[in-house]
């Protein structure tokens, strides 16, 4: 395992935080200098049982850091005084992978017990997984402690739908300082990853309640989109969000310029007149698509919170709560 002779040194003591500390590279360089090491190790391992689980890793850290901040609140299983995010409208049935986040969570407390926390981790996780998907790798900045509650409410108040339009989109990305650059490059996070029928059946039969499919759907993907997705389809069955699912690259805007955008919330992107610009430049040049996404990446990795903290030995449960306590679903 991943045991170092200093690691007998490490203050096992929970760690509490009421003001959010500023943020840094190499934060854990002295206390858990493998850290990154083991995480990207882990990731590796992850990608090759199963690739998908690359993208699902990295949309964690994107439905954590919306709510509350970068704590670590999304991994909180509920119990029976807390529903957690996990129930949240966005997140129930939909995001998955929570398994290899506690893979990374057990080597790391093997390694350095009560050190890394599962916030850094899911920053971590998701910068790793861009990387291994063929996309940009970066510095990333640490010191995040983890959240001692969660709440499903907090999340659905937050996260968009499937639904939501780039003017909706916009406006939320503006509450956390996000500007419209931010909101197209974050969104190219849909160059890896399925997503389900359940997401787009709106689209295919009864967009805006019209009964008709979104007039905005290339014509023959649209025929691709219902032979996945028929009337009476089992809505999760799910489909690559776009042509190249498995490679992090600018396959994504190239298929919203050509009307291929698989939710209504990536197309809209490219039909709005506020969004589009940014949608044609990054469908031509790679490059710029990969730095605004590594400056979107550290701007949304930079939302806290002042809020009590802690370092998780569980990233499913405070620490001091039994693990027997937990209610499942």
């Amino acid at each position: 395992m991943y045991r170092f002779p200093w690691v007998l040194f490490l203050v096992a003591a929970v760690n509490m935080a009421v003001a959010a500390e500023p943020l840094r590279p190499g934060f854990y360089f002295e206390t858990c200098p493998p850290a990154e090491f083991i995480v990207r190790d882990v990731m590796k391992k992850a990608m090759i049982r199963e690739p998908r689980s690359l993208a699902s890793v990295m949309r964690l850290q994107f439905h954590d850091c919306f709510v509350n901040g970068c704590d670590g609140s999304l991994l909180l299983d509920d119990t029976a005084d807390m529903v957690g995010e996990k129930q949240a409208l966005s997140n129930i049935n939909s995001l998955r992978s929570f398994e290899v986040v506690d893979e990374i969570k057990e080597a790391l407390e093997d390694a350095c017990p009560s050190t890394v926390s599962c916030a850094d981790i899911l920053v971590l996780a998701a910068r790793d997984a861009v990387a291994l998907s063929g996309g940009p790798n970066w510095e990333v900045r640490l010191g995040r402690k983890d959240s001692l509650t969660a709440s499903q409410q907090d999340s659905d108040n937050i996260m968009p739908s499937p639904r939501a339009d780039a003017t909706s989109l916009i406006n939320l990305f503006a509450q956390f300082n996000l500007s419209v650059k931010d909101l197209v490059a974050l969104s190219g996070s849909h160059s890896v990853g399925k997503a389900r029928c359940f997401s787009i059946m709106f689209r295919l039969y009864n967009q805006s309640g019209s009964g008709k499919p979104d007039p905005t759907i290339e014509p023959e993907f649209r025929e691709k989109l219902n032979q996945l997705c028929p009337l009476g389809v089992d809505e999760n069955v799910t489909g690559p969000l776009d042509a190249t699912p498995r490679v992090f690259d600018n396959q994504f805007y190239k298929d919203l310029v050509g009307g291929r955008g698989f939710l209504n919330s990536d197309q809209t992107l490219f039909t709005s007149r506020r969004t589009r610009p940014y949608v044609r430049v990054f469908s031509k040049d790679q490059d710029e698509f990969f730095k605004a996404f590594v400056e979107g990446m550290l701007k949304m990795g930079e939302l806290q919170f002042e809020q009590p903290g802690e370092i998780r030995t569980n990233c499913r449960v405070v620490n001091g709560r039994p693990v027997d306590v937990l209610m499942s679903y």
